[in-house]
This record gives C-alpha cells, structure tokens and sequence, in this order.
C-alpha cells in the first residue's frame, strides 16, 4: 500500500528524522510565539485561504479531500520513499537489538494514540478512556525501561480498535493487516490505514458542515465586499459594465458561419432564441448571457466583474474543459458521417475516438495544426480498421481525402462545425443555468450526445459556481438588472431566487 500524503495536518513517520525519531510538529516555538500582530501578511493569507475554501466547499455538495500520491518514479517519491524506508530500517534494528531499544516505537504508539482519539466522536467518551489508558505515554514508557514493553500485543489492540472506528470502505485494508506477523512492516501499514481514516473523518465532517459552511461562506463573502464598497463606491463599475454587455448580446444577433461546405452534415444557424424577440430581455437571461459571456472573455480584458474575481480561476478552468468539448464533439460528429451509423454505434468505437482525441488535447492549444493532422490520421486509421473488421465497405480514396480534409480544418477557430458545436455547447449551458442540469440532459442539440456524460459534469461545475455567485452578489444584481430593464420587466428581477 503506497505511503500517503493528505490536503490535511497529518504527521507522517516516515518524515521525521530517521536517527532521531523525533515526530513533526506544527506547535509554534517560544520564539515564534508572537501575537497576530507580528505577522499582518502571513494572516491575511490566512484568512483569505479560509474564505476561498470555504467559498470552495460551499458551492460544491460534492467537495471532499483526497490523499496524494506521489509517482514513484518522480523525484518527490524517490526521496520520500528512500526517507520512508530509512526510517522503518532503523526502527527494525532498534527492536531487533539486544536489549531492544523502544524509543522509536515509543514515538509511533504515542503518534497512534492521537490519531485514534482524533477519530473518536465527542458522546465516545468511554472509548477515550480506555485508548488514553491503554497507550498512555508514561505507561508505556516505564514498561519500555523495564523491557516489558509488548509492541505485537499493543498493535493487536490498535487493529481491533481501527475496526471499531472505520468506514465500511476500509475494512478490507483493516483486515489484511491482521495478517502481518513482522512488527515493523505492521506498525508501517497501520500508519498508511489511519492516515486514510482520517481522510475520512475529514470528509465526514464536511459533509456534515456544508450547509452551514455554505451560509457562512455566503454571508461572509457579501460582508468582505460591502466592507470594500464602502469604501470605494465605483467597485461595482465593472460588474455594471458586464451586465450591460449581456443585455445588448441578448439583441444583437450572432454572426453565422460564412461556410457550410465543409460541415458534415450540420446546418449553419444560431442557437440564439432571444434574437429577433420584440420583447425586452428578461433580468434572468441576462444574467445568463453575463455568465456564458465569461467563458469567452478576453484575457487582454482587465475590466473582469469585481463579484466574480474570487471565482475567475475556475471559470479559466470551465472554459478550458468548454473548449476541449468543443473539439471532441467535432471531432466526433466530423467521424460520424463517415462512419455509418453501425460503427458509430458501438460503444467501443467511439470511446476509442474519444481517447484518440483527448490526448492529443494537450497539444491542441499549442499547435493546433498539428495536433488535428495527428488526430485525423489517427481516426481515420481507426475508421478503415473497424469497417475491416466488421466486414463493411471502406472508405474511397476521395472520402478519405475528405475525411482527413474535414478534421484538420477543425484546427480554424471559424470552422464552421467548430462554430455550431461552440454555440450549442453554450446553448446547453444557458439551459443549465434556466431549467438545471438533468432537464437540460433530456433535450441535447444535435450532435452533443456522444459527449453527454462530459457536458453533465461541466454543466454540474458551471451551475454550482453561478448559483452560488447568486446567492452572495444576487442584491448588487438586482439592483443593476433594475437600470438595464424597463419596469415592467423589473419587476422579474429578483436575481436571488434563480
């Protein structure tokens, strides 16, 4: 089981130092005991890392912490696995001395000991008890002097009380360490089990706080910000500037693709339906334009909205993964109507052309040239194979050409099948954002089925950042939204309760 390295405080045996057996400790020195006074920067980084995370776990239901593993062949696991294993050898030769020498072990018992009680629920209080009883330190340690110390009796005990504490999930992982007989190797494994014990006792407790982690995260966030507004009236210029833009996108219509000739077999029109509409844009859609607009911003753009700053990392991050669908659909919807609709069927061939594709993503955005003649010759390999095998005609050679033609014109940002699939992709996301994520799923433009499992999790990250958003700024919108639309609109515009 390799050695884990949690989001979380958990100190680690192995990182100690390995002659000293001294474990880590994060407690301040008497000469780093100094009031928050003394470090003005290095609290303010504090507080801003509580209120992102906080920000993090309340618009995420599904937020929890995972262990890291370091790849052994890099050079971080090298070195933490040669620490590692120096450590567990010295501890070998401590107790195979003659007397054995227990100081190490001491350490790690003590190291057990907190994490088990870290574990332990507060109405536990008779299992407290009886683990503080059972390893406490002087105990323990006179018993060590003594050379009474019984390390394979304590670390049965150990075992039998993380059966008690653990998640159903880690039975298992419980259960082959009652099978080690050496004592080092045990003590070893039982430190890799509780670190991901604790893991979930971390996730358990998020779990339990999200709702309040999610008000406070809101209620805070609005306070920051009407501190900050306070004090500079025109913060909100920028934001005012975004929503403005939104409404004039709702009225003005968007550019089509000049060129049909080379788009398989999608027509070239606009998925905009507010376009040509006599009525005025609702405060809803244009909040919706607002965040679909962020997803296409320029990066040139300094005038980001103040109330999406915190935010501007994800949505980089949400456009990123919109523009690598963005390819894979075409790429995909390109193969398909030189597939046929048997081979595009199966399951397998086009999970092979997804994997074709997204690996070469990479490359896309560096040289995108490149990367699409790669990948056409690659599907287009993968296309005249398949035919063969199911016994179907292949391709000629002047539907090859044209495949191959086809796919590396997908590299052009005006391409025109490139184009529609952006603009349905953003079409679905105006859906997500109006009628939620599974209604949106029921009813997928054309040409987006074949990525629907990728576009439910893009659509699932994009409502939870903006409905969160809504809920810290939905006042300093409304407020904005009552300027932009007449009256009779206005009245809509109660941002707060999309």
């Amino acid at each position: 089981m390799p050695d884990v390295e949690e989001k979380v405080p958990l100190k680690d045996p192995g990182d100690a130092e390995c002659r000293s057996c001294k474990p880590e400790t994060s407690a301040p020195t008497r000469e780093d005991r100094s009031g928050p006074e003394a470090h003005p920067a290095c609290l303010k980084d504090t507080v801003d890392n509580v209120s992102k995370l906080s920000n993090k776990i309340g618009m995420n239901h599904d937020f929890h912490m995972e262990e890291k593993v370091s790849p052994p062949s890099s050079l971080k696991g090298k070195v933490k696995e040669t620490m590692h294993n120096d450590f567990w050898d010295h501890l070998k030769e401590q107790l195979s001395a003659t007397p054995p020498d227990f100081s190490c072990a001491l350490e790690l018992l003590k190291e057990i000991k907190e994490i088990l009680l870290s574990l332990l629920l507060p109405r536990q209080s008779r299992l407290q008890s009886e683990i503080e009883e059972v390893l406490d330190t002087e105990l323990l340690r006179r018993k060590a002097e003594h050379g009474a110390l019984n390390v394979p009796l304590l670390s049965k005990y150990i075992l039998d009380m993380m059966t008690l504490l653990c998640a159903p999930v880690r039975d298992e992982a419980v259960q082959k360490l009652e099978n080690i007989t050496d004592p080092v190797l045990l003590l070893r494994g039982i430190f890799q089990v509780l670190g991901l014990m604790k893991m979930d006792m971390v996730n358990y407790t998020i779990q339990s706080l999200q709702p309040h982690l999610q008000e406070h995260s809101i209620q805070h966030e609005r306070a920051t910000f009407q501190e900050l507004l306070n004090k500079q009236p025109s913060l909100l210029d920028h934001t005012t500037k975004w929503l403005t833009q939104a409404a004039a996108d709702l009225t003005t219509p968007l550019p089509t693709c000049p060129d049909a000739s080379d788009s398989a077999t999608v027509a070239c029109s606009s998925p905009n339906e507010a376009v040509g509409s006599p009525e005025p844009p609702s405060p809803t859609m244009v909040l919706s334009q607002g965040f679909l607009n962020l997803l296409l911003w320029d990066p040139a753009n300094e005038e980001f909205p103040e109330t999406l700053l915190m935010d501007r990392t994800r949505l980089r991050e949400l456009e990123s993964q919109l523009h690598q669908l963005t390819v894979l659909a075409s790429v995909l919807l390109v193969a398909s109507s030189f597939s046929g609709s048997v081979l595009f069927g199966s399951p397998r061939f086009v999970d092979k052309l997804k994997r074709i594709t997204k690996n070469l993503m990479a490359e896309f955005d560096s040289r995108p040239e490149e990367a699409m003649r790669t990948v056409s010759e690659q599907v287009s390999q993968e296309i005249h194979q398949s035919l063969k095998k199911m016994g179907l005609a292949a391709l000629s050679g002047d539907n090859t050409a044209s495949l191959l033609g086809q796919l590396q014109n997908i590299a052009k940002k005006e391409n025109c099948v490139r184009s529609v699939i952006d603009q349905r992709i953003h079409l679905f996301l105006k859906c997500c954002l109006v009628l939620g994520v599974q209604r949106s799923l029921l009813d997928l433009p054309g040409g987006l089925t074949v990525i629907e499992a990728e576009l439910a999790e893009l659509g699932q990250k994009f409502v939870s950042l903006t409905h969160h958003n809504q809920k810290v700024f939905g006042p300093y919108y409304t407020e904005i939204l009552k300027t932009l639309i007449p009256p009779a609109q206005a009245l809509e515009a109660e941002v707060e309760s999309l």
